[in-house]
């Protein structure tokens, strides 16, 4: 089955090439500039354009190489993920066993220590069990440290609103960039109004 940007089995090779032309012409084509390609009139590319169904098929087309840009996005993304999962898989596996060989260490020594009946150096066996945790949780792919994110906004007053703001309460901006109030225009008064519950 053909596509639809394809030769239709109905279309001579006449009327496929004059569609090649239009088609090639990119997102900026017009029939005026094909006809001109092609030697023959607008008119007639017009009703080529009508008979075969010309902007579908541009359309299909599109969605065509989309598609298929798409597929090798996606293919190259597979790709890239699996080697990167081959070179990381086997550091892994090594902190791993680094890990379990770093735990098995403070056992035996901590079992030295307790037969021993001397005061254990717990500042070396839990140095060794930190960098042992965290070669587990590498080799989890898990974090090794948490950070604390702040995330700060800074809000923003849009020129209409700052102006009605400033009018509002009668500020004015003097030239420095300081702020001076006016009094109140005549006739109107401006009262301070305090919620009371």
């Amino acid at each position: 089955m053909t596509n639809t940007f394809e030769q239709q089995p109905r279309e001579s090779t006449k009327a496929f090439a004059a569609f090649k032309i239009y088609l090639d012409l990119g997102p900026n084509r017009s029939l005026v500039v094909a006809a001109a390609k092609m030697g023959c009139s607008k008119r007639r590319m017009e009703w080529l354009s009508r008979k075969y169904d010309w902007p579908a098929r541009v359309a299909a087309r599109d969605a065509h190489v989309a598609d298929l840009e798409r597929q090798a996005i996606e293919r190259l993304a597979v790709e890239k993920a699996v080697e990167w999962w081959q070179l990381h898989e086997p550091a892994r596996r090594q902190a791993w066993l680094e890990a379990e060989e770093a735990i098995a260490m403070v056992r035996e020594a901590r079992e030295r220590w307790r037969k021993s009946g001397r005061t254990p150096g717990f500042e070396g066996m839990a140095r060794m069990l930190d960098l042992a945790f965290k070669l587990k949780q590498f080799a989890a792919g898990m974090p090794s440290e948490i950070k604390e994110v702040h995330n700060l906004h800074a809000g923003k007053v849009s020129v209409e609103w700052e102006e009605a703001i400033r009018k509002a309460y009668q500020v004015e901006v003097l030239p420095d960039g300081h702020q001076a109030n006016q009094p109140a225009p005549k006739g109107e008064t401006i009262v301070d109004a305090e919620v009371v519950s």
